[in-house]
């Protein structure tokens, strides 16, 4: 070769190489043209056409960018950002991967194959979370319980709140990290809050991870119910919640609307052992005898015998007595294991229905609370909280949610009556959305290829149909249980009074001052 002579470009394109079939060389190039395996985008983009979630975030968020300077819309990003989170794609540097996908850009509003339509990158996106104040975040959650409330056509007769915590791991030197002994690690605390027969998602709370005190979860909680009651002063509210929500301060909230009751767990101390004590003898009484049967051959074996009672009771920092529904268990033992007390307490201002109903119809029901957290968290990986900043972080959080509402919107106007009726995001993501297409664009129309083996042809013809349906926003089921009726243990408030405005409570003995921040001066 000639000193200084340029190498010869390789044109040829790179192969891969499989194994051979039914007598046939198998080899695969990349060129193929155009094509994205994201159908799914444009799928959520039809569902968010329909409920104007990604406008609401938007319209939440101040853009402070200058300008001269912006080649992104603050709604571009969103709905790039959003899209892809709902899409499985949770982390912002996939961004970089997916800046020229066509049908991402399609989803977007963009010309899916024209050079200079690119997406914003992860820096862009990692700057936008950045940028964000607490304004920003405050409006943000309040999008979220605004468009809950937009999800139904008229106010519902009775809902229900379930509330609980989960853990976000935390590494490093990030804001607000805390360790919490009850995880064993390093974390965030964020609080989630669903209607619980809906399934919809109300708000999430990007909390540190230190244990929450009632004065908190009450501010947090007054927040949601005030914007409720301005749409709903009639709807009667209940909240559920296990023993970290039995606060003193979120029980004098609930008394003060007047038309909501509560359900929290409530944890053991020695006054409860003490008058549980009866039953609980009662119970182990019931165990010897069936154990004594069963080893004469006389009855089966019980792993378990449980009773249910009821008696008021009032902690010295409660605002007054309340109905406590006792669940009095003793496990049997096995082999040498002795039988083990297994008692459970429920408070609640409910006086119907009859205690082992009510605990386990009303207040076991609360646990599909946390299959929907697994849902956000481990189908959409809310807790990739990995930015140094706790606002950041809390971002993250609140654009995770905004994708858990398109997956459960995508749900109830698109998938009802389907084999992916009640399926996961995950499978959702897996069956629907990960379907490649070929794309083509002309100078009026962009014409999409999609596979003529699919494998959900059919459901994807039914789901467009459903979605770009020119028929209006079909409202959020009602619930179908009637509000609670019958008498209700309450001092000072009657039944079910008509009150458009929660306020604290204040003098007198036992009562409670509700001393909650106030809203940034700048929140809309």
């Amino acid at each position: 070769m000639t000193t200084g002579t340029r190498p010869v470009a390789d044109s040829t394109p790179a192969q891969l190489r499989f194994p051979p079939a039914a007598g046939f060389t198998v080899r695969a190039d990349f060129t193929g043209g155009e094509v994205s395996s994201d159908l799914g985008a444009l799928v959520l983009s039809a569902v968010d056409a329909r409920i104007g979630l990604i406008e609401r975030l938007t319209q939440a968020i101040r853009d402070s960018r200058d300008p001269r300077y912006i080649t992104h819309s603050l709604r571009d990003l969103l709905t790039q950002r959003v899209l892809q989170m709902a899409s499985g794609y949770e982390d912002g540097n996939d961004a970089n991967a997916l800046r020229h996908d066509p049908l991402f850009k399609l989803a977007a509003g963009r010309a899916p194959l024209d050079a200079d339509t690119a997406l914003a990158c992860g820096a862009t996106h990692s700057r936008l979370e950045g940028s964000l104040r607490r304004s920003d975040i405050y409006r943000l959650a309040r999008a979220l319980v605004e468009q809950f409330i937009a999800g139904y056509e008229h106010a519902p007769c009775s809902i229900t709140l379930d509330m609980d915590h989960t853990d976000d791991a935390t590494y490093g030197q990030q804001a607000l990290s805390f360790y919490n002994h009850h995880y064993g690690h390093h974390c965030y605390l964020p609080l989630l809050v669903f209607e619980a027969h809906s399934g919809a998602l109300v708000t999430a709370v990007l909390r540190p991870g230190k244990t929450p005190c009632g004065a908190e979860n009450a501010m947090i909680m007054k927040r949601v119910l005030d914007l409720l009651r301005r749409h709903w002063p009639t709807t009667h509210i209940l909240l559920r919640g296990d023993g970290h929500f039995s606060n003193p301060e979120l029980m004098a909230l609930i008394l003060a609307d007047g038309n909501a009751d509560f359900i929290f767990g409530l944890t053991g101390n020695k006054v409860l052992t003490r008058r549980a004590e009866g039953l609980m003898t009662n119970v182990r009484g019931h165990l010897a005898l069936y154990q004594t049967l069963a080893a004469r051959g006389l009855g089966p074996k019980v792993a378990a015998v449980r009773h249910f009672g009821e008696f008021d009771y009032q902690a010295a920092s409660w605002p007054q007595a309340f109905r406590v529904v006792l669940k009095a268990e003793v496990l049997a033992g096995c082999g040498v294991t002795l039988p083990k007390d297994n008692q459970r307490y429920v408070v609640t201002t409910l006086r119907a229905p009859s205690p082992r109903t009510l605990y386990q119809q009303e207040y076991c029901a609360r646990g599909q609370a946390e299959n929907l957290i697994k849902q956000v968290k481990c189908d959409l990986k809310s807790d990739r909280t990995s930015a140094g900043s706790f606002l950041a972080n809390f971002g993250r959080l609140l654009l995770t949610a905004g994708a858990y509402v398109l997956h459960q919107q995508l749900r109830h106007l698109g998938l009802q009556g389907t084999p992916l009726a009640t399926a996961q995001p995950r499978t959702v993501m897996l069956m629907l959305f990960k379907i490649a297409a070929r794309v083509k664009q002309y100078k009026d129309r962009v014409l999409l290829h999609l596979p003529s083996a699919c494998p959900v042809k059919d459901l994807l013809v039914l789901v467009c149909q459903r979605l770009y349906s020119p028929n209006r926003v079909r409202p959020m089921p009602r619930s179908p249980w009637p509000a609670p009726s019958g008498p209700r243990d309450r001092a000072s408030h009657p039944a079910h009074p008509l009150r458009p405005k929660l306020h604290p409570i204040s003098g007198g003995k036992g009562s409670y001052r509700l001393k909650l921040k106030k809203s940034p001066r700048n929140a809309g």
